[in-house]
């Protein structure tokens, strides 16, 4: 009953670590996602400032150019950690799956050891069970 007990918690603390884990990543995605609004947003103040849109034109201000590759980047980023979540989620089903199991396990082990004390012989007299009459 003990390691049934043990395995149980550790079950949960499986769960809420892969719960963790999803919940850190699609924290990060947004994070990744409102950077790549603001350097938007600064991309666009640079260019109308410089009066240039063209990324080929050779006046185009570094500053733009360089906001650019960040804003790919966490674009980029982002997509990949999108795979991981996906893989993330997957995890924490299968180790939801494994903790129901677990605690379906040990609800029947405590209802049957239940049954079998009723079952049991009272052998509070001697060995010999309390008959009513």
């Amino acid at each position: 009953m003990k390691s049934r007990d043990t395995l149980v918690r550790l079950k949960r603390f499986h769960v809420e670590e892969k719960r963790r884990r999803v919940l850190q990543i699609e924290t990060m995605i947004g994070e990744f996602a409102r950077m790549a609004g603001d350097l938007d947003r600064e991309i666009a103040v640079e260019e109308q400032r410089a009066g240039i849109v063209d990324m080929g034109h050779f006046a185009y201000p570094t500053y733009a150019r360089a906001a650019r590759a960040r804003r790919d980047n966490l674009l980029r980023s982002a997509d990949e950690l999108k795979g991981q979540l996906d893989e993330a989620r997957f995890h924490l089903e299968e180790a939801t799956a494994d903790l129901a199991k677990e605690q379906s396990l040990e609800v029947r082990e405590k209802i049957s050891d239940r049954l079998s004390d009723l079952t049991a012989p009272d052998l509070t007299l001697g060995g010999l069970r309390a008959v009513q009459a």
